[in-house]
């Protein structure tokens, strides 16, 4: 028996307007998910556990059956460990973005215009972070680099008892009332205005500013947390595990969890990633070393974080067509049988440019025997089937069970 989960991250959204009363997941073209459906159950589960943010980090423990109330410490963690960081037990890692502020003359009003600096490349973003380590790093903070805007700050001996807020929570706002508070906000802030004047006008922000792309002219930092202690994946569900995803948050989690992490080619983990060298990383891994595997897809939580309701219309057809379609077609060829589940992590609605709480709605298939009749796959459809899992492992327990 083989498992496969299509994780459209941030997918789920709130009903517009614009599309007569529906969300981007009724309207997108999907007929794969909608075909699965038929023969399959819809319903809803809760990823995010009471008093925890609905982040990427805790909502996709909860989608891969962990509960964050006896395994999370924090998001940035799980990133080092997919940047290979060794951590001490009395380090503390912090997400360390570059961003575009705005061009406020005083740095308290300036506001955050964008949490991911245009997208910048990867290669682009490690000669700053390495420009950072030499001019800022020292005994006690060191800049790590990671994938495209996405970074690593560890701080020896350090405390997480700070107050940081997520750059993609105040898109267009002031960031004087959300910089650094509690421990160490002081030297944290200080990095902050020093990374301002050192960036600014480095010649890969003016090469950047003028190719018209948004430069990465500061960092922020957010997601504090300790060393990680997953449990292991095979160890909890007796089936080995391999994971696709471009984005070291989710490569982190599979190394935590002693799954497979493999690197795609291409992956950007935007609308532009690799869709089809995905597929077929997800099934080379079911055909050679996994009986389960997670691909993970960011691009309708970017559009959701950018405001771009098309966008993340797009990137739900894309998901079916590209990744739920071919898995979907090879395993029903392997004469194998197999389940599949097809879910978001948490809410990333558009008009609110950032997470929100609500359970997902999640569609689970198997090859061998019909488990509901839904016909389709959207969040009304989930709300209306009465099924909720309040307990996301159950569900995964109960996905894992199909034979």
């Amino acid at each position: 028996m083989k498992y496969a989960l299509i994780l459209g991250d941030g997918m789920a959204d709130y009903p517009a307007p614009s599309l007569g009363g529906k969300t981007p997941l009724e309207v997108a073209r999907k007929p794969y998910m909608n075909k699965l459906s038929a023969t399959g159950e819809v319903g809803l589960v809760k990823t995010v556990p009471d008093g925890y943010k609905p982040g990427s980090d805790v909502a996709n423990l909860g989608a891969l059956g962990y509960d964050a109330r006896t395994c999370y410490t924090g998001r940035s963690p799980l990133e080092a460990l997919s940047i290979g960081i060794e951590m001490k037990d009395d380090d503390v890692a912090v997400r360390t973005n570059l961003v575009t502020l705005g061009d406020e003359s005083d740095f308290a009003d300036k506001t955050m215009k964008d949490y991911s600096s245009g997208e910048i490349t990867t290669d682009e973003a490690r000669e700053l972070i390495a420009f950072l380590q030499e001019r800022l790093g020292n005994e006690k903070f060191a800049f790590h680099a990671g994938v495209s805007y996405r970074h690593c700050l560890i701080i020896a001996h350090g405390t997480t008892d700070m107050k940081l807020t997520p750059p993609h929570d105040i898109s267009g706002k002031r960031i004087g009332e959300y910089l650094p508070a509690g421990d160490l906000a002081e030297e944290l802030t200080d990095l902050i205005r020093r990374s301002y004047d050192l960036l600014h006008d480095h010649p890969v922000n003016v090469k950047r500013r003028a190719a018209g792309k948004n430069s990465a002219d500061c960092v922020w930092f957010w997601g504090q947390g300790t060393r990680p202690a997953l449990e292991n994946f095979r160890a909890r569900y007796g089936l080995s595990g391999g994971m696709v995803s471009a984005v070291d948050l989710l490569k982190g989690i599979a190394i935590g969890a002693g799954m497979k992490s493999v690197d795609v080619e291409g992956a950007t983990g935007t609308l532009t990633t690799n869709f089809d060298g995905k597929a077929q990383a997800a099934i080379d891994l079911l055909d050679n070393d996994c009986d389960f595997v997670f691909v993970h897809l960011e691009a309708p939580d970017e559009c959701g974080h950018q405001g771009d309701l098309q966008g993340k219309i797009r990137a739900i057809e894309l998901i079916d067509e590209k990744i739920l379609g071919p898995v979907y077609e090879h395993l029903a060829k392997s004469g194998e049988d197999f389940a599949i589940m097809v879910m978001p992590d948490h809410y990333t609605p558009v008009t609110i440019l950032t997470h929100s709480r609500e359970p997902v709605p999640y569609l689970m298939y198997c090859s061998s025997h019909a488990l509901g009749n839904a016909g389709k796959y959207d969040e009304k459809t989930a709300a209306e089937s009465g099924i909720y899992f309040e307990k996301p492992w159950e569900l995964t327990h109960k996905f894992f069970s199909l034979r």
